[in-house]
């Protein structure tokens, strides 16, 4: 008789119509500009390339919609996760081209899956693995690039506008100009003490870049741009790589060190140089972006003899910075 009571209870329970909190009217009706706030979700996403293996990004999502002030007690948070699993699956498909594309998709769904949401906003940071080769024995050797990707959807009417952002941390070496000087000119007080010409000291010096400290430095570039334009992740961490001293590597066998110290102390840059290297490679490498696409660059050296850091930074569009290039 007990087991037959607990049995109706149970169904109806299951059968009874559950209440709705989110879809409630708040006490205080004030517009809440990010919720639905879905922070450090955890996902593997793998994007599919034609005739190569996919891409496979290790990645951190946080998605959020905006509120109306009188509509809505919550959002919906399940709807989130619910997008992100079905893009993920068509990025697996090759339905979605590129790590940013992954964010554009979702921001657009959200709207969908939101209808009382006017904006809607997805940012994405991954791991990437990357397959490099060492300069000189060609080893092959692994780094881990940081990328960083964001999508922000406005309804706009029915006709959603998106603006996207693709962009990556990396870390490679630069070496101090400054000490670098203070360096040369105290070798050639010394070669000259042991009697060695002018003309001998300027071969050698112009020969055999001087010593110096140098900084383990992390290059930061983003693009903001439409969602229609294609910004390739591999020319962003090249540009990064080839604004600071040299390139490194996770392996190096002893004809590798040599190449990447020389390559480093023959290329000696501030933090600021490494900026103004970014810049002049995104105008070259992006030419083709609309006037308003948004540049953002960083650089932060760790200094080797100092305790401090070494910063610097820049956020333009990239019509601006065109026109301060061609000024030069």
């Amino acid at each position: 008789m007990q087991n037959s009571y607990l049995k109706s209870a149970f169904l109806f329970e299951v059968n009874m119509e559950l209440p709705d909190t989110q879809s409630t009217q708040p006490e205080v009706r004030i517009n809440l500009t990010r919720v639905g706030g879905v922070k450090n979700v955890k996902k593997l996403v793998e994007v599919a390339r034609p005739g190569k293996r996919p891409v496979i990004f290790i990645s951190t999502f946080n998605v959020y919609v905006d509120l109306p002030p009188s509509s809505l007690k919550g959002a919906n948070l399940s709807r989130n996760f619910e997008v992100i699993d079905e893009v993920l699956q068509q990025a697996i498909e090759g339905e979605v081209n590129g790590i940013e594309e992954v964010c554009n998709a979702v921001a657009r769904k959200l709207l969908d899956h939101h209808e009382y949401a006017d904006r809607t906003e997805v940012k994405m940071k991954s791991l990437y693995m990357v397959k490099r080769e060492t300069p000189v024995s060609k080893t092959e050797c692994h780094e881990v690039v940081e990328v960083h990707a964001s999508a922000v959807a406005d309804r706009n009417n029915g006709t959603p506008l998106v603006r996207k952002m693709i962009g990556a941390e990396v870390t490679g070496i630069t070496a101090c100009p400054c000490a670098q000087n203070i360096m040369k000119e105290l070798a050639s007080a010394k070669l000259r003490n042991l009697e060695i010409s002018e003309e001998k000291i300027q071969e050698f010096l112009n020969e055999i870049p001087m010593a110096t400290h140098n900084q383990r430095g992390k290059g930061f570039l983003l693009i903001e741009t439409d969602d229609d334009q294609r910004v390739e992740l591999e020319t962003i961490i090249d540009i990064l790589k080839d604004s600071m001293s040299a390139r490194i590597f996770e392996l190096l066998k002893r004809g590798d060190e040599s190449h990447v110290v020389f390559s480093a102390h023959s290329n000696a840059r501030f933090v600021e140089d490494c900026v103004r290297e970014m810049a002049k490679h995104v105008v070259a490498k992006f030419s083709y972006l609309p006037g308003d696409s948004v540049i953002t660059i960083k650089q932060t050296n760790e200094e080797s003899i100092h305790q401090h850091d070494a910063y610097a930074e820049r956020k333009a569009t990239i019509a601006e910075l065109k026109a301060e290039i061609k000024a030069n």
